[in-house]
């Protein structure tokens, strides 16, 4: 075997942004390692600027088509907490809820879609069908149930229209929100199949000893706020992210890397929030995380995707306690009036940690905006696990290679990953 290998991928293709990746060893050594995202940049955070605050959850939904509800919830938490303003009550419950319809449409996609083919030997979740045409359809039909839940609450299921800050433009009735509870309930026994199905999935053995960086709340698992939270002591609130957080750039990537302010990379996402809050989780949840044999903790990222599958089942659960309590509010929204003022906002998007900052002026338009997605955060992270996980594997024909290495990127669900078999890598030994 040669002592020098190199992979190249100069393009990553049908994926959602654009990306690339390089790997060089020598030996059994790798001596250089980039995850590239050459997407040009989008300025987002500049359009913000000389927009109002009451502007910032529509435009900032139209960052991403999957998980629009993160970024409108992080810009409402930011310019509620800002303003004073608090949810509870009903309106609370259908902040949490249409989060959950969110949870459970982006998690489902990325199982069946995206990420279980890579397991079975598949190039697509079309080939898939042929054998797993079964499993391939619950899928659908699951994501099908978290897009009904945004679009009753949102208005539409794609960037949706009907949250606002303090609230929503409109509440749904009692009824309205009954007619979801049927398909939640095959849902939720839709998903503990799906966790049952991917738990025996054939896992690479590797593991990491991660700084796990989530959400927590002392009353519930947390998806729409909380406190920012780590397996290594850390506990602040979304205002005191700059003191533990540093963004840097460097020249391979146009997204930038968020590390700790020591250096070291940390990991977002559902491995960690399960890591972090898995005895919070609702009970048939909880159940069935211990059924499949995940203990309270998981550092093996090719078993996220179990992870994801019991959160699946979680928001389908707690989806179904939300519906069952609700009244509907007095008001679909308090009144927020807006004042010189910085807001802070997090929540947890599917693929982990979301944080805004807003400055804001006392005739409340944006001076400046500051958003850190999941995946600017995960990149260190991706490539710490790929640097760790070559080594070992050298052995592997390039194909072969190739397979899992597409498998440990898409592990994170990154957000350029829209395809299932993304990485043509051109390999060269000497």
């Amino acid at each position: 075997m040669s002592t020098e290998r190199e992979i190249a991928v100069d393009y990553l293709a049908r994926v959602e942004g654009e990306g690339a990746m390089y790997l060089k060893v020598e030996g059994d050594r790798v001596v250089d390692l980039k995850f590239k995202i050459f997407e040009p940049p989008r300025f987002f955070e500049a359009f913000l600027r000389g927009r109002r605050f009451s502007e910032a959850p529509d435009i900032t939904a139209r960052i991403c088509g999957i998980c629009p509800i993160a970024y409108q919830t992080s810009a409402c938490n930011a310019m509620e907490s800002a303003m004073g303003v608090h949810l509870d009550g009903a309106l609370g419950d259908l902040r949490r809820l249409i989060y959950c319809g969110e949870w459970i449409e982006s998690h489902t996609l990325h199982v069946f879609l995206l990420h279980a083919p890579d397991f079975l030997g598949y190039e697509s979740a079309v080939e898939m069908a042929s054998d797993y045409r079964e499993e391939v359809e619950m899928g659908l039909r699951l994501k099908r149930i978290g897009n009904q839940i945004i679009t009753l609450l949102g208005g539409r299921e794609i960037h949706p229209i009907n949250i606002r800050v303090g609230g929503f433009y409109r509440v749904p009735t009692k009824a309205e929100l009954g007619t979801l509870v049927p398909d939640l309930e095959w849902a939720l026994e839709a998903a503990v199949r799906t966790a049952h199905f991917v738990s025996r999935l054939p896992f690479p053995s590797f593991h990491r000893d991660y700084e796990y960086v989530a959400l927590h709340q002392p009353d519930g698992y947390a998806i729409e706020d909380g406190r920012i939270v780590s397996n290594r002591g850390l506990d602040i609130s979304a205002s005191e992210w700059d003191q533990h957080f540093v963004e840097s750039h460097v020249e391979w990537s146009n997204a930038l890397h968020a590390r700790r302010h020591d250096g070291g990379s940390y990991h977002v996402g559902p491995m960690a929030r399960y890591s972090l809050n898995s005895e919070q989780l609702t009970p048939v949840a909880l159940a069935t995380s211990k059924e499949v044999g995940l203990g309270p903790t998981c550092d093996n990222p090719f078993q996220s995707i179990v992870v994801r599958a019991i959160e699946i089942a979680f928001a389908c659960e707690e989806a179904l306690r939300l519906i069952a309590r609700y009244q509907p509010p007095d008001r679909p929204a308090i009144e927020v009036e807006p004042r010189s003022v910085t807001g802070y906002g997090v929540s947890e998007a599917p693929r982990g940690l979301l944080y805004h900052r807003y400055d804001i002026d006392a005739e409340g338009l944006i001076n400046e905006a500051h958003i850190v997605p999941p995946t600017s955060q995960n990149q260190l992270s991706i490539e710490d696990d790929l640097r760790a996980y070559v080594p070992d594997r050298l052995n592997l024909s390039d194909e072969r290679l190739q397979w899992e290495l597409e498998q440990a990127i898409r592990c994170y669900d990154p957000c350029i990953s829209c395809a299932t078999h993304f990485l043509d890598l051109t390999v060269e030994r000497s």
